[in-house]
């Protein structure tokens, strides 16, 4: 045991950057190559160097039956194939190659280019193939909307947000480039487009009807597109200029607008619109900020594109599983990077406050993202930060008072490294002062409900999933069993508990009531941002048990149990995408080491330590591991959109098991699987 640990240990080491943290490959599926390449036709640039190598990428995640798909074992994605297509055949690919014919027929048989959602519909409305008008209205007006009013731009979720906007741009602009007449697709209709399905989000399909929501933005959208096609529009040069002005505004301390991929993108196609020349700083910027998310393999001379970056959740989640291992902040490397760290703690105020009073605090995800921190990336810095000063001897420990003004952050120490004693006497105060920060941030961001999005408020109008663009499933931010855990885990380290008088202990009962009411008669729990029951499960049962609910409360047995019930012969436990659509999937799949980590850490949560399948779980892990110290793993196990989108973090087959297996040995007195 103690081998494989120090194994991990050093192979993550070696990874660590020099300025302290660190960052893996973040991979999505073939949109964001496909994507790209529409881009570049758009601007004329898809006969590039660069182009020819993504669409080299393009073409090796093809799989032999002619398709593509969300994540490597999932069912044909009707919009991810004819963005592919199009990207292949713009980019000089013949339709008569064989895997471009395959591609054809397979297309077809699921219902044709017809089948696509709306963002595929607004890339083949932009190069020409399609009419803006089968596309969904995107009002920039709706930017002038107030924030008391039920459909302003703040009801939407974040990520939503920063696409809308420059996407309302070039639905008024309409930047058309035609490329029908070089390059068309109409070999991929079946019907005309005017005759082409309603969209619709995934699971709301029968939501229709005259008198519902769905009827009601039907009838605007008609509207107003009747009103765009008689010119009236009286708002329209404000509005222009206020989304204009909302893109440059979280441009700065941002790795491009929503520090994410599709936004940057289409900010590009929108400043365009607006008259920008290519030379702007502001063009330049968004240009610059793809090229930092591309990664090239000059072996195969491919080019892959990520959807962002996650050096923070990265070594947030490394830094814990340091700690676990025994490397503390007294180490030098573990102090270098905390400093990286308590860096990127978010000190301006971002869009989080149109619903929120309080001061900023937190941490985003990304290198930079300063309008955009989040509480998931909050928790794990806040445990990150915790658990590493407990390696080295110092603990924050948090007296809850009945408002901010006398809640109280006390230090405990056994030891403080003499030849050190002003530096972590620096760095415990500044711990100290982010801790507080962060706390006071997370609890006010709480919902009506008692638990948490993962970037705003009360982000919970599920109307809005009826508008025709939400078919991304992504419309709103509202609470998440998974998420709210990971919240009241970091509160529970820090001594906040479910017990605790004043207004964290309100927050954290409140939460609690919540993920009991949010569970499964089976004893799981969904999980929204990681792949699924698995990681939900888990994480309730750490949160939970974080806070000090009691180890014989049934909501923690009846969780416990169904994780055991899960596991696989092999000890390991998996589970496969599909559960999102279909859940009598929960709990199935190829197995994985992050996932068989999180049902390892659950359990242990749980009590379960010396159990049969946490010692089957481990024997697992360490009869997988390689002799780097790594892990294989094929399957997505992060979820950015479930049904739509989904991630395959490099480090989660990493860390996870660190931090699993380390958990177990402080636990456990056994030794059995050392090695």
């Amino acid at each position: 045991m103690t081998t494989a640990i120090e194994r991990t240990s050093n192979w993550l080491l070696s990874q660590q950057a020099d300025e302290g943290y660190w960052c893996a490959e973040l991979e999505g599926d073939s949109i964001l190559q496909s994507e790209f390449l529409l881009l570049l036709a758009w601007a004329r640039r898809e006969k590039s160097d660069i182009a020819q190598r993504v669409s080299k990428q393009l073409l090796a995640q093809q799989r032999a039956d002619g398709t593509w798909a969300q994540y490597p074992e999932g069912k044909l994605d009707i919009s991810s194939c004819v963005k592919a297509y199009f990207a292949l055949k713009l980019t000089g690919h013949e339709p008569t190659a064989d895997y471009m014919v395959k591609a054809r027929d397979a297309i077809l048989e699921a219902g044709g280019a017809d089948a696509v959602n709306s963002f595929t519909r607004l890339y083949l409305a932009l190069l020409g193939q399609i009419p803006l008008e089968i596309c969904p209205a995107i009002p920039p007006e709706m930017i002038l909307l107030p924030n008391w009013f039920p459909l302003n731009i703040y009801r939407m979720s974040s990520w939503s947000r920063t696409i809308f906007i420059p996407l309302a741009i070039c639905w008024a602009l309409r930047p058309v480039v035609d490329r029908s007449e070089e390059c068309s697709i109409q070999e991929l209709f079946i019907n005309q487009p005017e005759n082409w399905p309603e969209l619709r989000c995934p699971g709301q399909e029968k939501a229709t009807g005259l008198f519902t929501w769905d009827g009601f933005f039907r009838t605007a959208d008609k509207g107003l597109k009747t009103l765009e096609a008689y010119r009236l529009r009286p708002l329209r040069k404000r509005a222009l200029k206020a989304c204009e002005q909302w893109i440059l505004a979280r441009m700065p301390k941002s790795d491009g607008l929503g520090a994410i991929f599709p936004p940057i993108l289409w900010s590009i196609v929108a400043f365009k619109a607006l008259g920008y020349d290519d030379n702007d700083p502001a063009v330049l910027s968004c240009w610059s900020e793809i090229d930092k998310l591309m990664l090239h393999d000059d072996e195969n001379q491919t080019t892959r594109i990520q959807p962002c970056k996650s050096p923070v959740w990265d070594t947030t989640i490394t830094l814990r599983a340091m700690a676990a291992a025994g490397h503390g902040s007294d180490a030098p490397r573990m102090r270098k990077s905390i400093d990286w760290i308590l860096s990127k703690e978010v000190r301006d105020k971002g869009d989080w406050t149109n619903n929120v009073r309080c001061a900023p605090g937190g941490w985003f995800f990304e290198f930079n993202n300063e309008f955009y921190p989040d509480l998931d990336d909050t928790a794990m810095a806040l445990m990150a930060l915790q658990e590493q000063l407990g390696e080295a001897g110092v603990a924050l420990e948090v007296h809850p008072g009945q408002s901010w003004e006398n809640t109280t952050i006390v230090t405990t120490s056994n030891k403080v490294a003499a030849e050190d004693a002003v530096g972590q006497a620096m760095l415990l105060d500044k711990v100290t002062s982010a801790t507080k920060r962060a706390l006071a941030w997370s609890a006010e961001m709480q919902n009506h409900d008692g638990g948490w999005g993962a970037f705003d408020k009360n982000n919970d109008a599920e109307f809005l999933c009826k508008v025709p663009f939400a078919d991304h499933n992504a419309m709103i931010d509202p609470s998440w069993p998974d998420l709210s855990a990971r919240v009241i885990e970091s509160f529970g380290q820090l001594g906040v508990h479910h017990q605790s008088r004043g207004k964290l202990g309100d927050v954290v009962r409140k939460a609690v009531d919540y993920i009991r009411d949010n569970q499964y008669e089976d004893g799981s729990w969904y999980g929204r941002w990681g792949v699924n029951y698995i990681y939900g499960t888990w994480q309730c049962l750490v949160g939970l048990a974080a806070v000090g609910i009691s180890l014989d409360d049934p909501m923690i047995q009846k969780g416990a149990e169904w994780l055991i019930g899960c596991q696989q012969q092999s000890g390991a436990w998996g589970e496969t995408c599909d559960s999102y659509e279909n859940p009598n999937l929960k709990g199935i799949g190829t197995p994985t080491p992050s996932q068989t980590a999180w049902a390892i850490l659950g359990l242990i949560a749980a009590g379960q330590e010396d159990s049969e399948a946490v010692r089957k779980g481990v024997r697992y892990l360490l009869q997988t591991q390689k002799e780097d110290g790594t892990w294989d793993e094929e399957p997505y196990t992060g979820t950015g959109f479930p049904r739509v989108f989904y991630l395959r973090y490099h480090y989660y087959r990493i860390y996870f098991p660190l931090l699993a297996l380390a958990t177990w040995a402080k636990k456990s007195n056994s030794t059995e699987g050392s090695r």
